[in-house]
């Protein structure tokens, strides 16, 4: 049996998906379905339990999953609005949840996968897996830099993997809002107004040029998956493609593939600054010496797949 947190979200739902396309079907999905538009997520999805969030820790914390086999549980559920600086309320979801889990899984030997985030790195321009590189700029990122450090304290006893997923885009996320890719908003803007909207100079880029390491979905799925077939294998990894690639060219890739549309620059959002990351792109070195050969998907080639995904299912 696989454990699926956050399995109705983003990255959890592909994760489901990939493993149904495995043959898996002995997945519990655990998610938080208050905002109920995530339910599309799972519709094309196999699964044999759904649990919400609250039910499963209470579940975890009174020991009724003891006599279970658990094969693997991805921990996907958080909560990722980089704006949010409700610090109680980003901990309680990113740290204490993530803490029950994790001492469920020592204790009981179960291989553990989580997700991490690049936010932890701040506004610095070396992102190696190192705790000289971080230093979080909002909440989230110390949410999420916490947790890698309460993990680090530890002898683990099986198999724990952090995964620092740089910026992801792709299929499933339309129910995001606000935080979905700029790739899912931009599909939008020229279909609606025929612009794009990019950030103007700031922090000593030029327009647009504002850089960051964008993962595809499918990218980031497989290396869980990648940790799921290695439980010998256990570390905090960068889950990035390591190359850096400006906002600019997910703009000119969204509108070539509409065939139409200009981009349009407005100034960088007050409340924004001191707490954006201009630039990130992964050191993948330690995930290379793990044996992960795969290749990762450019912009151009993975936002091309992504409007293809959006158009066949009229989104």
């Amino acid at each position: 049996m696989i454990i699926v947190t956050g399995g109705a979200g983003f990255v959890g739902s592909n994760i489901v998906k990939a493993l149904n396309e495995r043959g898996r079907r002995d997945i519990i999905v655990v998610d938080d379905l208050t905002d109920g538009k995530k339910f599309v997520n799972l519709v094309d999805c196999d699964y044999i339990e759904y649990l919400d969030k609250d039910h499963f820790l209470s579940l975890i914390q009174t020991n009724a999953f003891e006599n279970e086999d658990i094969e693997v549980i991805f921990h996907q559920g958080a909560c990722s609005d980089t704006t949010e600086w409700n610090g109680h309320f980003m901990m309680e979801n990113n740290f204490e949840y993530s803490k029950i889990l994790f001492q469920f899984c020592q204790t009981y030997n179960i291989p553990f996968i989580y997700a991490s985030s690049a936010a932890v790195y701040g506004g610095g321009q070396t992102f190696k897996e190192e705790r000289g590189f971080e230093a979080p700029l909002n909440v989230y990122g110390y949410s999420k830099f916490q947790f890698d450090q309460y993990v680090r304290a530890f002898q683990l006893t099986s198999q724990v993997v952090g995964l620092r997923y740089f910026n992801v885009y792709g299929p499933r996320e339309q129910h995001k809002g606000k935080m979905a890719s700029v790739a899912f908003h931009h599909f939008n803007q020229i279909r609606t107004t025929g612009e794009v909207q990019l950030f103007d100079a700031y922090d000593g880029y030029n327009a647009g040029e504002q850089s960051r390491d964008f993962i595809y979905v499918g990218d980031v799925v497989n290396i869980n998956l990648f940790f799921m077939d290695h439980p010998d294998i256990s570390g905090i990894f960068n889950a990035g493609t390591g190359r850096a690639q400006p906002f600019n060219d997910i703009a000119n890739t969204v509108i070539e593939w509409h065939g139409s549309g200009k981009i349009q620059y407005v100034p960088f959002p007050e409340a924004l600054k001191g707490c954006y990351q201009s630039f990130t792109q992964a050191d993948i070195s330690h995930l290379r010496s793990v044996g992960y050969d795969a290749p990762f998907k450019t912009v151009q080639e993975g936002v091309t797949d992504y409007l293809n995904w959006l158009k066949a299912r009229g989104l």
